[in-house]
């Protein structure tokens, strides 16, 4: 086993766009049924609006516009919830999304842009439709498939809505059947699922609730059997905390940076930040620039290198409020945060609308659908994600640099990032007041510095900078300093 974590090289270079299926687009090509909300209606629990992957195909010179070059997609295949992570087909992609040929498409046209696709894999727990499970429902204790699962007693009891499930459930969930991955037949079933998927073509799983199968050795074998196939595979899992033991090459590449999130919200959301929402029932708080600079050390010291650069980090998600309602719609706050991400080791993502300014309160809210008239899109704020973007891709020390603190105190932080000659450094205001930051001598009196948001020189004497009241300002060196 190896001491070095080794993490897809495409990762470190990629930027993501977060895509919730059934709430990004619908194609006309896609047959759908009859008794589906109305597109721009809010949200609810249990209905569909008819999102499929060919209105993504069709949308792809928008996505490749934003500047994106990879998509996560929430989970796909066949199930009888919104949000697909009730599964009970998992080689089959839903038909309201347009089945295994409309994925087929838009895996081949996303890859002929050099658009990489990661697909979720939900593998705790299954549905009441899952194939194994029915059959038990139908069979009782005669099921050759009763122990896929971890029954009580008999008949199942999988549809009173009043009492408990008897039987192993997500959070006590009767949807949601836990499996029994500690079963030989379960586990070989999922490890055939996910090396299905990559042979098929995906680029890598985002998997729902991982720790949640204690199972010895599963992820290990899980991780052997993808890589076998293509080393490049990108495992991400969902964990909302710190996962050191899970991120030394044995089992997952990365995880989705929810403590990278949380920090961003407490910096730059600020006074703006609504600290009654508890994403992951984490609760938040304003924090100055010097704490936000200490969690900023504190998340680069925690990993390898090569985990670092494939973390994926993110603003928002399906499972929090939209980072915009987190700040009271404050939308210069998720400018900067948007810098800072851009900026920042790791794989950026752009959660779907985020750029044109949607927001969403506690789940069903954060999953609108987007608004495709674009007389309701805030064309500032994309302009800003493309502009944020093109910096990212235009500058290698944005990617895989160095990342070097240089300033911080009660509204600001500033940081350089140093690859093979280049030299650039991001720094950010937060408060309501003008601030002068001051950098390292050594660094400003080194080479004159262009501010690559303005295009203007920048007058760095005696290693002062001065930011106008919420701004920021990512500047380049024209030579390398010493």
């Amino acid at each position: 086993m190896t001491t070095h974590p080794i993490t897809p090289e495409w990762v470190k270079d990629a930027i993501f766009y977060q895509i919730f299926p059934d709430r990004f687009a619908a194609s006309a090509r896609v047959p759908k049924p009859s008794n589906l909300e109305a597109w721009d209606s809010p949200p609810t629990r249990e209905g569909f609006k008819g999102g499929d992957l060919l209105g993504v195909l069709e949308r792809l010179d928008y996505l490749e516009a934003l500047g994106i070059d990879a998509i996560y997609f929430n989970p796909i295949f066949q199930s009888a919830a919104n949000h697909r992570y009730h599964t009970y087909d998992y080689l089959q992609v839903d038909p309201i999304l347009g089945g295994n040929d409309a994925f087929d498409a838009l895996l081949a046209a996303a890859h002929t842009r050099s658009i990489r696709i990661v697909i979720d894999g939900v593998f705790n727990h299954a549905s009441r439709g899952f194939f194994p499970f029915h059959h038990v429902m139908e069979n009782g204790a005669s099921s050759p498939y009763v122990d896929w699962f971890t029954f009580n007693s008999f008949p199942v009891n999988a549809y009173d809505a009043d009492g408990s499930p008897n039987y192993g459930a997500w959070w006590g969930l009767p949807a949601l059947p836990k499996l029994n991955t500690d079963n030989p037949q379960v586990w070989n079933y999922l490890m055939g699922v996910a090396e299905y998927w990559v042979r098929r073509g995906i680029d890598g799983w985002r998997l729902d609730v991982p720790l949640e199968i204690t199972t010895p050795g599963f992820w290990e074998e899980f991780r052997r059997r993808v890589k076998a196939i293509d080393p490049e595979t990108y495992i991400l899992a969902e964990i909302w905390y710190e996962a050191g033991p899970w991120l030394q090459g044995h089992h997952f590449d990365a995880t989705m940076n929810y403590p990278f999130n949380r920090a961003c919200l407490n910096f730059f959301g600020g006074s703006a930040l609504d600290t009654s929402i508890k994403p992951g029932d984490f609760q938040l708080q304003p924090i100055t620039g010097t704490a936000f600079a200490d969690a900023i050390d504190q998340l680069l010291s925690l990993y390898a290198w090569d985990v670092t650069l494939a973390q994926f980090n993110l603003l928002s998600s399906h499972d929090m409020a939209r980072f915009l309602t987190m700040v009271g719609g404050d939308r210069q706050r998720l400018k900067l945060a948007t810098l800072f991400q851009m900026a920042f080791p790791g794989a950026p993502s752009i959660y779907y609308g985020d750029e044109v300014g949607m927001e969403g309160a506690d789940d069903p809210d954060c999953r609108r659908a987007f608004p495709w008239d674009e007389a309701r899109w805030d064309h500032d704020l994309l302009d800003w994600f493309q502009r944020c973007t093109a910096l990212r891709r235009a500058h290698p020390a944005l990617r895989r640099g160095t990342l070097h603190r240089l300033h911080a105190d009660e509204s600001t932080y500033a940081f350089a990032r140093r690859l093979e000659g280049e030299t650039l450094v991001a720094a950010f205001n937060v408060g309501d007041a003008p601030a002068t930051l001051t950098l390292p001598a050594d660094l400003t009196q080194a080479a004159p510095f262009r501010d690559l948001l303005s295009g203007a020189s920048l007058s760095l004497a005696d290693g002062a900078l001065v930011l106008p009241p919420l701004s920021a300002s990512l500047a380049a060196a024209t030579q390398t300093p010493s």
